[in-house]
């Protein structure tokens, strides 16, 4: 196979991974000749890998003297950087200039920036504002935001305190936002009084006032005014509006902590249960971070950095600590086709955007819009095209060299909440394949196990890792023994990370991603969590039980909504849309199925557990294993072969 770009050798020259590869063979006294080469070595010799990455990137921190990894072998279980000491919120406000910081964006055409100067005033001020409501290291501030600039000042004024962030995006209904607050006790709370999405202005007021009634732990509420100049804030327990809130002219102290300290806590889809709540450390974060951006994205001091997302998605931590590189972060909020299609590339060419970052799903979407940038707008400026949430198909790279860019480095990229950052990633020294992510990232073991845990090349497998790396999760909160942390990543392949990616190994050493191998639903590339659905569509007296899997279809993957209703009543259009209603409500309008269809049965296990796996393998024509575990076998007849599936 051809590839389908190449850099150029300026490009090469002038990549940080170049001059990182220049320092490491001088430091080191190495020869290394290429990623290839690199990457082996960063396998090879992690403690010094990780080293290097943290003396090429200028980490701020109070190196200890133990050693950098501790129980190299343990998985999990290994240490990193005992005894050192480090504020994420340091390392990312080094800079205190007059290069923006943050460019705020959104449907409506507003516009608002901050330097770095005005940065770290306006988070020394809300750090204040923190410390004398109380919060200290280890207390948990949580946002219920849009992608404003406040969510990034309030998160850097928690984490300055060495308290841990945690956020939601305000499109969760109550239930969803207290199946992650209502475990994790927030002692402060920012919100905003409403956002606006696809031209329409929604109030999220109500809800938090609803929500705080089932969160005791929440002393202070914090509302940023954006929908209203002066919204009425009454109905709110101890709330203040945002600019009343800290300090003006106050000093910002770092309060630096251990390596692993918390620093983020962010939340499984909930497929089973209640979402676990995955505790990500403040070293970890930070240097991983600062590794795929700087070495595989080529992130520099004058790039002006976007990427499409909500806080509620990982890629909204990920982008934040760009600030760390002195990037200036853009930021966009509302929906990426109001007023039209172009909306985004007309902001990429205004604020002159070196790095997009979006969803596979967004680029499919905006092919079939009819937009083409190329025709529209200038993106001269740009160098690179991020991707990631769900694979990118053949056909989206090839229109994005035909429709968006020809010279661009396309980086499908791909990871997850788990691990906060990436197991596959681009590079700036290597070509680009029509359907491939073009590599491993530093100091990740990836490999392909086929069911019996053997390392496979170019066939589909199990995507897993097979060494230790700084980003691995500190725990789950509410999980003292990490039992939870175990079963969820390690009862697979014992002492290898399983990650419940479908994957393939190619020749070239790049990978291919085929979707989630385990029942967590992915359209669009977002996760959701069966169980978020079934609470919300339950909560209806016409459905007695309901079960969602997803569908591929069209390249990509959609919700398909299941119900067994009471005798008598019928599954109208009616119904549907009451249903759609509910668990928009309750939930998200990504939660919403995109069909849904009556079954008079549903098959459980004999522990009366739902089988979303079986019902998947049924719809999809394949075939279903260990049916003896299941009280109800013959309940998968049901789903095959369904006329509503195949349109």
């Amino acid at each position: 196979m051809n590839p389908i770009w190449r850099p150029s050798a300026e490009r090469i020259a002038n990549a940080n991974l170049t001059r990182f590869i220049q320092c490491v063979n001088a430091r080191r006294e190495l020869a290394l000749r290429d990623y290839e080469s690199l990457y082996e070595w960063s396998l090879r010799a992690p403690d010094q890998f990780w080293t290097e990455v943290a003396h090429f990137a200028d980490v701020r921190a109070e190196w200890g003297d133990g050693p950098v990894l501790q129980n190299p072998e343990a998985m999990p279980g290994a240490k990193w950087f005992s005894g050192t000491r480090l504020s994420f919120a340091e390392n990312l406000l080094r800079y205190r200039d007059d290069q923006e910081a943050l460019i705020f964006v959104n449907e409506r055409g507003a516009r608002r920036a901050l330097t770095y100067r005005q940065l770290h005033a306006e988070v020394a001020r809300v750090a204040a504002g923190l410390r004398a409501a109380g919060v200290v290291a280890g207390d948990r501030v949580a946002g219920f935001l849009p992608n404003l600039p406040e969510t990034i000042v309030a998160m850097l004024a928690a984490t300055s305190l060495g308290a841990i962030w945690s956020s939601c995006s305000p499109d969760f209904g109550v239930q969803g936002v207290l199946d992650r607050f209502g475990q994790i006790q927030p002692k402060v709370l920012f919100c905003a009084d409403g956002y606006f999405y696809a031209g329409k202005t929604l109030d999220s007021l109500e809800r938090i006032a609803t929500f705080l009634e089932k969160l005791p732990s929440v002393e202070r509420v914090v509302v940023v005014p954006y929908v209203n100049a002066e919204p009425a804030i009454g109905a709110l327990r101890n709330a203040v509006l945002w600019s009343r809130f800290g300090t003006p002219g106050a000093a910002l102290d770092f309060v630096r902590t251990d390596f692993d300290h918390p620093l983020f806590i962010m939340y499984s889809s909930g497929t089973t249960g209640a979402p676990k709540c995955i505790v990500h450390g403040v070293g970890g974060t930070l240097l991983q971070h600062l590794k795929e951006h700087q070495l595989h994205t080529d992130v520099r001091r004058a790039d002006r950095f976007f990427y499409f997302t909500t806080c509620g998605w990982m890629m909204w931590n990920w982008l934040a600590s760009g600030l760390a590189s002195g990037a200036t972060l853009v930021l966009y909020d509302g929906s990426p086709f109001h007023p039209d299609p172009g909306v985004l590339w007309r902001m990429a060419q205004q604020e002159r955007i070196t790095i997009f970052g979006t969803s596979a799903k967004y680029l499919q979407a905006l092919e079939k819009s009819g937009f083409r940038p190329a025709q529209e707008v200038n993106v001269g400026a740009l160098r690179t095209i991020l991707s990631t949430g769900s694979p990118l198909l053949p056909e989206s790279f090839d229109f994005v060299y035909r429709d968006i860019k020809q010279d661009v480095l396309l980086s499908s990229i791909s990871g997850g909440t788990d691990i906060i950052s990436c197991f596959a990633l681009g590079n700036p020294l290597l070509p680009v394949y029509r359907g491939e992510l073009q590599c491993r990232g530093l100091g990740m073991a990836v490999d392909v196990f086929d069911e019996n845990g053997n390392s496979v090349r170019g066939q589909k497998g199990e995507l897993v890792c097979k060494a230790p790396f700084p980003s691995m999760p500190v725990g789950f909160w509410n999980d003292p023994e990490g039992e939870k942390y175990r079963a969820t990543y390690f009862s697979r392949f014992p002492g290898v990370w399983h990650h419940g990616d479908y994957a393939e190994l190619t020749e070239r050493g790049g990978l291919v991603i085929y979707g989630r191998s385990d029942a967590v639903l992915n359209p669009g590339g977002v996760r959701i969590g069966t169980a978020e659905i079934y609470s919300a569509v339950e909560k209806l007296d016409e459905v007695l039980e309901s079960i969602a899997v997803g569908q591929d279809w069209q390249g990509d993957v959609r919700v398909i909504l299941f119900v067994r209703l009471k005798p008598g009543v019928t599954l109208d259009e009616a119904l549907k849309e009451k249903i759609r209603h509910q668990i928009r409500t309750n939930t998200t309008p990504r939660h919403v199925p995109a069909k849904i269809i009556a079954v008079p049965d549903i098959p459980r296990t004999i522990s009366g557990k739902l089988v979303e796996l079986a019902v998947r393998a049924v719809i999809h024509g394949q075939p279903v294993k260990n049916t003896d575990a299941l009280a109800n076998p013959g309940a998968l007849e049901y789903f095959r072969n369904l006329p509503e599936l195949s349109s």
